[in-house]
């Protein structure tokens, strides 16, 4: 009999690695694990250790309680992470390789993230605080008196009132210097470096401690902060500042003539060349991500590779500061580059899977590497130009026991017959001779690339698992391909996409007979789910039933209720109220009454992106049109489905209702 097939149930219990960090020796990687906790419905976190000059040993958990964010100390002895095993999240060190971890800070706020100076004499920390109060003392007891005092009216004079999945306070992330004597000790008050800012930072929602960093010799912070004044939701224009790890000097804005979106800023090994990611055209959040070089010595600048046409995600330098490693997105996979300084001459380090991140160390490169097939592991590199060599197998009692669907890349003509690529999966059990229901997974973005890399959100080997054959096309707007291609999706939502979406599920079934595509179901979430709504009245002879989850139901209502205004407005072509005409091109909300397919809907409470108004419109105007819909409302989720039960449920919801209408008999 052959192994189970891969269930929704085995993604919420695998153990999901990220955050790999050498230590300067080069002697050990320090990594986090994240272990979904179903009864408290959110992950467990813990720090482990691989010694990496002997690996036959496994990694080991390093800490007796939840721990994360672990950042080394410059003589590799020590590593510093964040726990809040004291009640709130704070600073704590750990003897190397053995011994009892201690406290280091005990602030009356929670450390959101921080990192440790060269000479381990200061930490950078990102703290949440009033910027009117006084000191930290003034925030928190701020805090107490709101939650001592119950709900009250909150007043707001301008945009964010909130953003991404909570309500604005007043509140602010700071960045704050703090002074240390033997690595452990405190040595006076944190100093706030970004108090001087009206900002973020690091910036909010996701910002972490890629957005600031030391000077190698540690006199100096670089960080990246987006002023906020009366533009800051519609503005993409992110700065990189500079100022004295003390506090005491000048606070320079180093690209104030780029109005666009400059990030994460690196100072070189050797101090020469300080280095950052910059995009050129204002509000585009999916322009092309370049390098840019500042010489330290002569105060040059210049863009590296600038004529390359792949976007930047994550960027180190190596040790003898001569090249850079980048991650990009690039024809279906996600890989790790090299670049020459002195040249800007792109050369390819992996080839094949999604790269989610790295660890440059003395002699190699430790990075987590997924597919389609794979959840995150690690594997470490060196120069000699030897394989690639795996260092965990985190899950793999759990994997080894189920079996995965075989899946394979494919391209066809899309739209304007421009080569467009995607992915086959085969369903569990595949055999050859049947024929199995189609599911079509439509991802978000709409700028982002669905190809050969993990989910543990929209996994398409749960589909698999449940006998479906599964597609995904990376449409016109994908990223990887190239920046013109990512851009032929702005101001055509539903022209391209579509066009190359109904192509692409053609070319699979005509290539792959065992695909029945006329028991086809289409999911997608946030622009996917957009996109269930606009093939809901533009292609209804598609598929049996659609499921929508956080999608967009009327462009033009969204402009006036979504958080983050730039998309809308460069995608659109600028605000709602100059160009009107724009937002009802590819209106779903125009088409109502030609819809007739069965959907599901999805919607978090939280939701400031796509607000859950447009979920619930959605299922109202299904209802009222009289066709089959259900609605799962979620009231402790945002944008993503995040908590381990509430993603059970909704795949529960998903395989019932995309069993229902491909496979009757199948369903009770």
């Amino acid at each position: 009999m052959p192994n189970p097939p891969f269930s929704a149930e085995d993604l919420m219990r695998l153990r999901r690695i990220s955050d790999p960090q050498v230590s300067p020796d080069g002697r050990y990687v320090a990594f986090s694990v994240a272990e979904p906790d179903l009864e408290a419905n959110a992950p467990r976190m813990s720090l482990w250790l691989l010694d990496l000059a002997s690996r036959e040993r496994d990694p080991q958990r390093v800490d007796s309680a939840n721990g994360w964010n672990g950042r080394w100390a410059p003589d590799s002895r020590g590593l510093y992470f964040l726990s809040s095993r004291s009640g709130s999240s704070q600073v704590w060190h750990l003897p190397i390789p053995s011994g009892a971890a201690t406290q280091v800070t005990r602030l009356p706020l929670d450390v959101e993230t921080f990192k440790v100076s060269p000479a381990g004499d200061r930490l950078l920390l990102s703290l949440e605080v009033f910027p009117d109060c006084p000191d930290l003392y003034g925030t928190a007891a701020r805090l107490e008196a709101a939650a001592k005092s119950g709900p009250h009216g909150q007043v707001h004079d301008r945009l964010f009132i909130r953003h991404w999945d909570r309500w604005k306070d007043d509140r602010q992330s700071h960045l704050f210097s703090l002074a240390l004597t033997d690595g452990t000790h405190v040595a006076g008050a944190p100093v706030d470096l970004s108090g001087r800012l009206d900002a973020d930072v690091p910036s909010k929602p996701r910002g972490g401690d890629e957005e600031f960093n030391f000077s190698p010799d540690g006199t100096r912070v670089v960080f990246t902060a987006r002023i906020k004044g009366e533009d800051e939701a519609w503005s993409t224009n992110f700065d990189v500042f500079e100022t004295s790890a003390d506090g005491r000097g000048e606070l320079r804005n180093l690209t104030a003539d780029n109005r666009a979106w400059d990030a994460e800023p690196i100072y070189s090994p050797d101090g020469r060349w300080l280095a950052w990611k910059a995009m050129d055209r204002p509000q585009n959040e999916a322009d092309r991500f370049h390098l840019m070089l500042r010489d330290l010595r002569s105060g040059r600048v210049e863009s590296l590779a600038g004529d390359w046409d792949r976007s930047i995600s994550r960027f180190a330098f190596s040790p003898d500061s001569r090249r850079i490693l980048a991650i990009t997105d690039h024809l279906g996979q996600r890989v790790l580059w090299s670049l020459e300084l002195s040249t800007g001459e792109p050369t390819l380090v992996t080839s094949q899977g999604q790269v989610t991140e790295f660890c440059v160390g003395p002699e190699s490169v430790v990075y987590g590497l997924a597919a389609l097939d794979a959840p995150v592991d690690l594997y470490s590199l060196d120069d000699t130009g030897a394989e690639a060599q795996r260092l965990t197998r985190f899950n793999k009692d759990l994997l080894g026991a189920r079996s995965f669907g075989d899946f394979e890349q494919f391209s066809f003509p899309g739209w304007n017959g421009e080569v467009v690529y995607g992915y086959v999966m085969r369903p569990y059990g595949f055999d050859p001779t049947r024929k199995y229901p189609l599911a079509l997974l439509v991802h978000g973005g709409p700028q982002m690339s669905f190809a050969n890399g993990w989910s543990y959100r929209w996994n398409p080997q749960v589909y698999a698992g449940w006998g479906y054959a599964v597609v995904l096309i990376d449409y016109h707007g994908s990223t990887g391909y190239g920046q013109a291609f990512t851009d032929s999706i702005t101001g055509d939502w539903g022209g391209k996409p579509l066009e190359d979406l109904r192509l692409g599920m053609a070319a699979a079934c005509e290539r792959y007979t065992w695909i029945d595509g006329q028991r086809a179901c289409a999911i997608g979430a946030s622009y996917g789910g957009f996109m269930m709504n606009w093939i809901e009245g533009n292609w209804r002879d598609g598929f049996r039933c659609l499921v929508n989850y956080a999608g967009v139901f009327d462009t033009r209502g969204l402009y006036y209720q979504t958080d983050e205004m730039w998309l809308d407005e460069y995608e659109f072509g600028g605000p709602q109220f100059q160009v009107p005409e724009r937002y009802e091109e590819h209106n779903p909300i125009l088409h109502v009454a030609k819809w007739q397919t069965p959907m599901l809907v999805g919607h978090g409470l939280l939701d400031c992106n796509v607000p859950s108004s447009q979920g619930v419109s959605t299922f109202t105007a299904l209802q009222r049109r009289g066709i089959e819909s259900r609605l799962l409302i979620f009231p402790n989720e945002g944008h993503f489905i995040l908590g381990p039960r509430n993603c059970l449920q909704w795949h529960d919801e998903v395989h019932g209702w995309l069993d229902r209408w491909t496979r009757p008999s199948a369903t009770p």
